[in-house]
């Protein structure tokens, strides 16, 4: 009887092949290496429910997780990349390569901002979307962002401004230098008139827009284990010569050291966002 239940060749099918899983139906974790069902991800503004690693969040959704259902009203969405310099690669032109981009990624620039209710409260609210370009600064993400705070002045609203970058465009050269310096002017004017600025530097935010009107708010603030600074932590480590902590440009880090206000997990930063405006503008 013993040898009844051997497995032998005749009693194993041939044909049997490893099960796969579903092809873009799972995504593994790159903070616990855990596999994650992608729609329970998505249900969860894409964060992990097993360590809570937060996962890169675009434009839109970023519009949907903080402005009140069906409040967001767009501003400046005719406004488009051009190519002032005539930028020419050996294998692309600027031109061509934006206008793929926007193809590609259904997304006509590295901004989208509006008017919009945040937990009962009327402000005015921009997001960078770092599936164009990186999210990178040209003119016209200088414009849209000085209009934004230009239609806060003009309505008194609060202004939150969610960046998530790689810095300036380098297709636009100086032209999108300048507008470091154009958007940090305008927010002076903000600052002026008194009115609340709250700048989310959500992963990656780098470049010229951290040197510019990323780190101008009143309160700057953070989502768990996001990248923030200037230069590359390579660029930094071969011009000092010396090693870098562990976690330095991590939200954490710059937390500790009083570079920025608070970190909010992603599922509490639109309340949160709500409390703080509230204490600053004394509204309930």
């Amino acid at each position: 009887m013993s040898k009844w239940y051997l497995r032998t060749a005749d009693k194993i099918h041939k044909d049997t092949k490893p099960r796969e899983l579903p092809k873009g139906k799972w995504e593994k974790c790159p903070g616990c290496g855990h596999v994650v069902y992608k729609e329970e991800l998505e249900k969860a503004w894409n964060v992990c429910n097993k360590c809570g690693y937060h996962y890169r969040l675009y434009g839109r959704r970023r519009i949907e997780l903080l402005a009140d259902e069906g409040s967001f009203r767009e501003m400046d969405a005719d406004l488009t990349t051009s190519d002032p310099l005539g930028f020419k690669t050996l294998t692309d032109n600027y031109s061509d390569k934006a206008r793929a981009t926007a193809e590609n990624t259904g997304v006509k620039e590295a901004v989208i901002s509006g008017l919009a209710a945040l937990d009962g409260i009327e402000l005015v609210l921009v997001a960078m979307d770092f599936a164009y370009f990186g999210g990178s600064m040209g003119s016209v993400v200088g414009e849209k962002v000085t209009r934004a705070i230009e239609a806060a002045l003009e309505k008194k609203l609060p202004l939150v401004i969610v960046s998530a970058t790689g810095g300036a465009r380098m297709q636009e050269g100086v032209l999108s230098l300048m507008q470091m310096a154009k958007t940090s002017a305008a927010l002076e004017l903000l600052h002026q008139a008194k009115l609340p600025f709250i700048s989310v530097l959500a992963d990656p935010t780098t470049g010229g827009v951290t040197a510019s009107y990323a780190m101008l708010g009143d309160l700057n603030i953070s989502e768990p284990g996001a990248l923030i600074g200037f230069a590359g932590a390579r660029v930094i480590e071969q011009t000092i010569r010396q090693k870098l902590p562990k976690g330095f440009q991590r939200s954490e880090f710059l937390m500790d050291h009083g570079f920025i206000d608070a970190i909010f997990p992603r599922s509490e930063l639109k309340s949160g966002i709500g409390k703080l405006i509230r204490f600053m503008t004394g509204k309930r």
